[in-house]
């Protein structure tokens, strides 16, 4: 792919997205074949990388709020990258639809003789119930469509001249905030938390959604230095992938905070119903996943990004934001399957075939959606000075 100047578009983008329309199909394919074989193993799998590819895509819908809603400058030229990141969610709501076939191999609470016999699972009946939970989160995906699309939709029409639109933007992003903070816990409870249903963290939303904009803000900066390598070095320069790498910094930091948090609380407070979550992701094998993310999704890259120097070096920010989208996954990996498998540690070769599938419808139709208009906000009052930003 190369950028044209002139006109701020990414040009050859078809023949790469054609290339990861091939991956996914392929990874698609074989998982169906892996579905005959073992659906149940199929279902964890395609839920670890779905709830992967979602985050990513809900990270850089908030990277998009944030941006109109602080009215910051130096994010502009990597704001429509952002905008098509977002457009991405329209594409996993559809993905979703496979997983309301396995809600019976997913969750405890879908199982009537389950709840039958358990007064917890009872009291939470009017919200874990499986028509209440298919209807929420298709509206989830339509709130979240509604404001990646909206959002872009007004963003072009201020390329093209439309003064109003920036007005439009932050009002629509200032609204929009709400219902992503409400709409993006609740998604996180139900997909995620409620795999136990005995188990609770008021923090645990919280949790999800870092660890998914730590992610976007990783592949957001692979596609910055993508775009200086390919003849947008005048634009995209090293001052905002400098900003990019504290953005990395500092959410590598809250992860570990949230997660730190959340993981003290209910140790101490020692309630078995709150620390039998944590004891599952500790053995049989899985104490090794959690001390590899302690090491690599917190302690290693932090050390690195200290370091004010790192954030100038592309090929140190590629390596590190390669290392945090391989941690997201780890992450969501470490959340889902530790409740399956008699809580033993098992890697399945379908979690290779489900994240290739998807892997490549994500990045199919976000290079679709790169080629399509400038990839430059060009018509941003704001953008000249994006350009001539400086970090000091």
């Amino acid at each position: 792919m190369k950028f044209d100047n002139k006109t701020y578009m990414l040009l050859e983008t078809g023949s790469f997205a054609q290339k990861a329309l091939i991956a996914g199909a392929v990874g698609l394919l074989l998982s169906v074949v892996g579905a005959f074989m073992d659906h149940a193993q199929f279902f964890q799998a395609y839920l670890t990388a779905f709830t992967f590819f979602t985050t990513i895509g809900l990270g850089g819908l908030f990277f998009v709020l944030i941006h109109h809603i602080t009215g910051a400058y130096w994010g502009v030229v990597m704001r429509r990258v952002a905008e098509n990141l977002a457009c991405t969610l329209p594409i996993m709501g559809l993905a979703m639809i496979p997983l309301f076939f396995g809600m019976h191999d997913l969750f405890h609470w879908s199982h009537e003789e389950a709840v039958a016999h358990d007064a917890i699972l009872q009291w939470k009946a009017p919200w874990l119930n499986t028509t209440f939970f298919i209807l929420r989160n298709i509206l989830f995906f339509v709130i979240w469509s509604w404001l990646a699309r909206g959002l872009r939709v007004l963003s072009l029409a201020q390329d093209k001249g439309d003064v109003k639109s920036l007005g439009k933007m932050r009002r629509k992003a200032a609204g929009g905030t709400v219902l992503y903070a409400i709409t993006v816990t609740l998604f996180s409870f139900d997909w995620l938390m409620s795999l136990d249903p005995h188990w609770y963290s008021t923090i645990f939303g919280v949790y999800v959604f870092s660890g998914g904009f730590l992610g976007a803000i990783a592949l957001l900066s692979i596609l910055a230095i993508k775009l200086r390598n390919n003849g947008a070095g005048e634009l995209v320069t090293a001052e905002h992938t400098h900003d990019l790498g504290k953005f990395l910094f500092a959410f590598t930091a809250w992860w570990a905070y949230i997660g730190g948090a959340q993981y003290f609380l209910i140790w101490y407070g020692n309630i078995p119903e709150e620390t039998i979550w944590f004891l599952h992701r500790w053995e049989h094998g899985w104490k090794y996943v959690s001390l590899f993310l302690i090491l690599f999704h917190f302690i290693i890259p932090f050390m690195v990004l200290a370091f004010r120097a790192v954030k100038r070096v592309p090929v140190l920010i590629l390596a590190i934001s390669g290392l945090m989208l391989f941690m997201h996954y780890t992450d969501h990996f470490w959340m889902i399957n530790p409740v399956f498998n008699d809580h033993h540690l098992h890697f399945s070769w379908m979690h290779i075939t489900t994240f290739l599938g998807l892997g490549g419808v994500f990045v199919w139709w976000l290079a679709l959606k790169s080629g399509k208009d400038p990839i430059i906000a060009m018509g941003d009052p704001k953008l000249q000075k994006s350009i001539e930003h400086t970090v000091h």
